[in-house]
């Protein structure tokens, strides 16, 4: 069955109702160039400066690229950079995202001289090479949910969305057919033409890879899609919050012990040397 006659077969909706994400913290995946930097060189002074160029810009744009070069830099110095941010997220909100990314970029890739941090609501991106406006179509993350059988139905409302979505036009999509929900986006240092190339690209590989699941994730170099099933999504923040928590208590009776067998180990020899008097 083609896309157009599945377009007709299911009403096709842009969402005008937040879809159901996890927090636009959560960790989707994160990547540091092999390579590093010298401490107190020019390149530092720009990955710095690239940086926070980036978490400032995020409280006035959901999307903004820099190309810097303090002074005193060599072309082997400049560092390229950019975020963008999920298309319904407030500035505010956006920006608080780009700092929690860089934040953690900082964490997981000191001194390397590239690195890339998607999260729910965001991706921030630097590296030493040209990167800006290159189309990348390399498939870097993707997790697909458990399998719900075949259903012919289901299905077509998963295919007639991912249609849906690869031909929308905008950076930003997203729609929905009855119970099946989808979004996806591209780096808007790309083209419109580029865009809709890495989004069909990306959809194609979503119901090759990912085929009778209830939801899937597919994100590549510069653009991502994702599907769900209602009722069914991705690990969101509560269930790890839950993991969080119940880690930190088995954490917390394992170290009660401990202090409780040393307490006593200790009052077991105070009394053995009162009875050896």
């Amino acid at each position: 069955m083609s896309p157009q006659t599945l377009l007709l077969s299911f009403l096709i909706f842009p969402l005008f109702f937040p879809l159901s994400t996890p927090a636009t913290d959560t960790f989707i995946y994160g990547g540091c160039s092999q390579s590093h930097f010298t401490l107190g060189s020019p390149y530092e002074s720009n990955v710095n400066s690239v940086l926070t160029s980036l978490v400032n810009s995020a409280a006035f744009a959901s999307f903004n690229n820099f190309k810097i070069s303090v002074p005193g830099s060599t072309q082997s110095d400049i560092v390229y950079g950019l975020f963008q941010c999920r298309g319904d997220l407030t500035t505010s909100v956006c920006r608080d995202c780009v700092a929690h990314a860089v934040s953690r970029l900082g964490v997981i890739c000191p001194g390397s001289s590239g690195g890339a941090m998607q999260l729910d609501g965001c991706f921030v991106k630097f590296d030493s090479s040209a990167f800006l406006g290159v189309e990348d179509k390399t498939e870097v993350f993707k997790k697909c949910g458990p399998s719900v059988g075949y259903n012919s139905d289901s299905l077509g409302r998963r295919d007639a969305v991912l249609a849906y979505m690869a031909a929308n036009g905008q950076y930003f999509r997203v729609g929905g057919s009855g119970s099946v929900q989808g979004v996806g986006q591209c780096v808007q240092d790309l083209s419109l033409s580029e865009c809709q190339d890495c989004l069909e690209e990306a959809s194609g590989r979503l119901k090759s890879e990912c085929g009778t699941s209830a939801w899937g994730d597919m994100y590549l170099g510069k653009c991502y899609m994702r599907y769900s099933e209602r009722g069914f999504h991705s690990r969101s923040d509560d269930e790890n919050d839950d993991v969080d928590k119940t880690l930190a208590i088995i954490i917390g009776i394992i170290a009660g012990v401990a202090v409780m067998i040393v307490f006593l180990s200790c009052l077991t020899r105070l009394c053995d040397r009162k009875d050896g008097k």
